[in-house]
């Protein structure tokens, strides 16, 4: 496809809440899984480290 301006090609044709908000909202749960796995991870070394 192509778009002869910017503002057409964050619309795309319609679909750009579609297309915007899938990727908005796959970058947020990816950032979440990372946050939880690096707090997992902290915890396990955590619990092993000696007192």
């Amino acid at each position: 496809m192509i778009w002869s301006s910017f503002h057409e090609f964050i619309l795309m044709h319609g679909y750009g809440g579609y297309v915007w908000g899938s990727f908005g909202l796959t970058a947020l749960l990816m950032v979440l899984e990372f946050r939880q796995l690096r707090k997992i991870n902290q915890s396990i070394f955590s619990e092993n480290l000696p007192s």
